[in-house]
């Protein structure tokens, strides 16, 4: 048996992907070239737009892609696969071109995040990781851009790996929710992989192990005075918690002239409790110490602790975050967008519904992003053709395309395309950026939304257009098909 150290992530696929494969090896299809797009259908938590994540693990995949001799004997014991495909696995490798939005960018319902073009075999056998990896790393980066715009400038730490749905989850959520805002982690192994700074304090065991509470805060003051935040909450708060905690300050500390420390608060009335503790702390002359708080913080918790006049500089946020609690599923799908022809000519395809909601928009396509060039707000996205340019020296006419008499004239706009190519005949030709590069660009993107999109309730619906082209290939299909 494997274990998790040797797993070959090509045999993380749904199995109809490989029975699919085996077909199109025996009917011919298997060179044809198709057009699939990933793309997601609604907001989680009913925002107003999503965080693209999780194209570098996408890419990390795609470069070792392989079928070993084990895979390839495990697949020969289910006794349907002919001979002849099992061969053509032994030396499968991604040969296809992949077109992706960067990491950290804002993203909405319905249009392309990734398009894979790519023989049908290959296209068809990567759905499954290119799912996995995208709609897990954007809902927790969706999720942690929301909780760091409640901070309002307050740090977000990262701390729910203990409550991760498996290992995975813990180490790539934590970089997900760094992408989204957060400033760091307590997973550490994401620290030593992906440079998310690792932080942390002390947990309720520390001070248990000591006789007294006092013992516990000098301890941890003498042994690490450069991160001297102090959980305050073992015993009695503002008893005991905060007053050892500034005596300890007080004789470790100061001495050395260290003004740098804190305490940390983790249950209770975290708002009435931060406004005593800053009072404490400023009274005895700490008025640099900072106030952390966590104990199952969301979005809309942090936002009313402000309403309720809290005094808190930073926050840990856990098990709602790490698992968007609230709603733990992205929904991103993957779909047949298009086919080539003998002559290489593209054929759109559409895929049918009655939730018109997942009828599909077909062809090969390109996003534009459209931001008023006075204001630097993004406006609309407008999904084209491949082939079709957006002048933005000329007005550009948008219209709702499930509403088609909703119209407006866009004129002194910048048309910027989303999509960026990763894979070009199987190599990679993308210059990937660092995480931290990733993180800031997610920031300076977000800030480019109208604050109405960017409400946690009943948001402004930010317009997805199609051009008039797309539309009219979308309206013929649907014609020539119901």
């Amino acid at each position: 048996m494997k274990t998790e150290e040797k797993l070959n992530m090509t045999m993380l696929c749904d199995f109809y992907e490989l029975t699919m494969g085996n077909g199109y090896f025996q009917t011919g299809f298997k060179d044809r070239i198709t057009y699939f797009d990933v793309y997601f259908r609604s907001v989680p938590d009913g925002g107003g737009f999503a965080i693209a994540a999780g194209l570098e693990q996408l890419i990390e995949y795609i470069e070792d892609l392989h079928f070993d001799e084990q895979d390839i004997a495990y697949l020969r014991g289910k006794g349907i696969f002919c001979e002849e495909f099992l061969e053509y696995l032994r030396t499968f490798r991604f040969t296809g071109d992949i077109y992706a939005v960067p990491e950290g960018t804002p993203v909405f319902p319905k249009e392309p995040m990734v398009i894979v073009r790519a023989p049908a075999i290959e296209a068809q056998l990567v759905e499954t990781f290119a799912l996995l990896t995208v709609n897990h790393q954007s809902l927790i980066a969706t999720k942690a851009n929301r909780i760091a715009r409640a901070a309002k400038g307050r740090g977000v730490m990262e701390f729910g790996s203990r409550r991760a749905q498996g290992t995975a989850a813990a180490i790539v959520g934590a970089r997900a929710a760094y992408i989204g805002g957060c400033i760091g982690t307590a997973c550490t192994i994401t620290d030593e992989l992906y440079g998310v700074p690792a932080l942390g304090t002390m947990a309720h065991a520390w001070v248990q192990m000591f006789d007294t509470e006092y013992d516990a805060f000098k301890t941890y003051c003498e042994l690490y005075p450069g991160n001297a935040i102090m959980l305050v909450d073992t015993y009695d708060t503002l008893h005991s918690g905060i007053p050892n905690a500034i005596r300890a300050f007080d004789e470790v500390l100061r001495p050395k002239g260290i003004t740098k420390c804190g305490i940390r608060l983790d249950s209770g009335d975290i708002a009435y409790l931060s406004r005593k503790a800053r009072e404490m702390l400023d009274e005895a002359g700490w008025e640099t110490a900072t106030i952390t708080v966590s104990n199952s913080l969301d979005e809309y918790i942090i936002r009313d602790m402000w309403m309720q006049d809290a005094k808190i500089d930073s926050f840990g946020v856990g098990e709602r975050l790490i698992t968007a609690r609230s709603e733990p599923v992205f929904g991103g799908v993957y779909k047949l967008a298009a086919v080539e022809d003998g002559k290489g000519q593209i054929v759109p395809k559409i895929k049918l519904s009655e939730n018109v909601t997942k009828i599909t928009n077909p062809h090969f396509k390109k996003v534009y992003r459209l931001f008023d060039r006075d204001t630097g707000k993004a406006e609309a996205d407008y999904i084209a053709i491949y082939d079709e340019v957006v002048d933005d020296t000329q007005p550009l006419e948008l219209f709702d395309p499930e509403a088609t008499w909703k119209r407006k004239t866009l004129e002194n706009y910048r048309a910027v395309p989303l999509l960026r190519t990763i894979y070009r005949g199987g190599q990679l030709v993308y210059q990937r950026p660092s995480l931290q590069e990733i993180q800031r660009y997610c920031e300076e993107q977000v800030e480019t939304l109208w604050d109405s999109v960017k409400r946690f309730e009943n948001p402004h619906n930010y317009y997805v257009d199609l051009s008039l082209r797309l539309w009219s290939v979308k309206e013929e299909l649907l014609r020539k098909n119901s």
